[in-house]
């Protein structure tokens, strides 16, 4: 926000940072019992993915900057999995997440991709 870093000129920062914003939107319609408990859990897994990238990018050595990425696609995969809970609970639908679905793929990829080379 305040730091001009080359992090945040990354398409997997901008690409992050859309997803959590993705993941507060669909949790908005969960009900009211749930704040404390899946609701919580997903902000919290989304809020890592986008941090997690920004930390690790700032790491010196590949391998450091690797885990911190690894760390990131894991809470892709938890939030994906607390999605399917969701979906089971009646919370939501995989019709009505089209745009979250996108862009948690898209994440994911790129997280992917990045660890691969």
């Amino acid at each position: 926000m305040f730091l001009q870093l080359n992090h945040q000129k990354l398409e997997l920062y901008k690409a992050s940072r859309f997803f959590a914003l993705e993941c507060y939107k669909a949790i908005k319609q969960f009900p009211p019992e749930e704040k404390f408990n899946i609701v919580l859990q997903i902000k919290r897994a989304a809020t890592s993915v986008h941090l997690n990238i920004a930390e690790g990018a700032s790491r010196k050595s590949l391998a450091e900057r690797k885990r911190f990425y690894e760390i990131s696609r894991s809470s892709v995969v938890e939030i994906d999995a607390a999605f399917d809970l969701s979906e089971d609970l009646g919370y939501c639908s995989k019709t009505n997440l089209q745009d979250l679905g996108e862009a948690m793929i898209h994440c994911f990829k790129l997280l992917s991709g990045i660890i691969k080379n």
